[in-house]
C-alpha cells in the first residue's frame, strides 16, 4: 500500500496537471495506479479533476469513479472545501475520506490523492489540509511553479511542512509555458537549496513534460 498526497503552493500551481501526468507515467511503467480527489469544489456531476486524470491516463472513468470512491465530496461553489460545504449545509467528515482512501489502497498499488488548493486550506473549521496530511502520515508531493512569486510560495509551503511534521518526499517544479528560463532556473535553484536543507531526502523534479517523470520511484 503506497498512498501519496499531492498539494500545490497555490490554487494555480498545476496539481491536476502534475497528478494526471504522474499517474499516466506510473501506468505506462506497469504500476496499478489510481487517483483520488477527496473534495472537489466548483462543479456538479462527476469531479472534473478526476475526468482530467482519466483523460491523461488514456482511460475512461473507472469502476472506482462510478462507485464514488475517488471523490467523496463534490460541491458547486468554487471556494475552500470548508466554505463550499457550509454553503450547502454540509460538513466534511475526514473519516469518510479515510474510508474511501483505504478502499482504493486495497485495490491498487499506488494511490495519488490530490488536494484542493494549497496546504493551509481548511477542510472544515477545525482542520487544515496540512494537518489532515500530517495525521494520516501520507508522504507529500508538493507542486511548485516557475511563475513570479513562486519562490516565496514554495519556501513558505516547505517551511510549513517542517513545522507540521509532514513527510515531504517530492517537490515538482512545474515550468509554466512562457516563463523565462533565466527566472525559472533561478527559482528552481532557490527551491532546490531550501528543500535540501529542510528535507535532505526529498527529491526535486524539474518537470518539463511527462518524459521528465520517467523512472520516477515512489518509495
Amino acid at each position: 500500500m503506497r498512498t501519496y498526497f499531492v498539494s500545490g503552493v497555490d490554487t494555480d500551481a498545476g496539481k491536476t496537471y502534475i497528478t494526471s501526468h504522474m499517474a499516466a507515467q506510473l501506468k505506462a511503467e506497469g504500476v496499478d495506479v489510481i487517483t483520488q480527489k477527496p473534495v472537489q469544489t466548483g462543479c456538479t456531476g462527476m469531479a472534473e479533476d478526476i475526468e482530467e486524470h482519466r483523460r491523461v491516463m488514456g482511460c475512461g472513468l473507472l469502476p472506482d469513479d462510478k462507485e464514488g470512491l475517488t471523490c467523496t465530496y463534490l460541491f458547486r461553489k468554487p471556494a475552500s472545501p470548508a466554505l463550499a460545504a457550509r454553503m450547502e449545509g454540509a460538513e466534511i467528515d475526514p473519516a469518510r475520506i479515510d474510508a474511501d482512501t483505504r478502499a482504493l489502497a486495497a485495490r491498487h498499488e499506488v494511490v495519488l490523492v490530490e488536494g484542493a488548493g494549497g496546504l493551509m486550506v481548511p477542510l472544515r473549521d477545525d482542520l487544515l489540509t496540512i494537518d489532515y496530511v500530517a495525521t494520516r502520515h501520507m508522504p507529500l508531493i508538493l507542486v511548485t511553479t516557475s511563475k513570479l512569486g513562486g519562490i516565496n510560495h514554495a519556501l513558505l509551503s516547505i517551511e510549513a511542512c517542517k513545522t507540521h511534521n509532514v513527510d515531504l518526499r517530492i517537490v515538482v517544479f512545474n515550468r509554466l509555458p512562457g516563463d523565462e528560463d533565466v527566472m525559472a532556473d533561478d527559482s528552481l535553484s532557490e527551491i532546490s537549496k531550501f528543500t535540501a536543507r529542510a528535507f535532505p531526502e526529498a527529491k526535486v523534479i524539474d518537470f518539463r513534460g511527462q518524459e521528465s517523470l520517467a523512472g520516477m520511484k515512489l518509495t
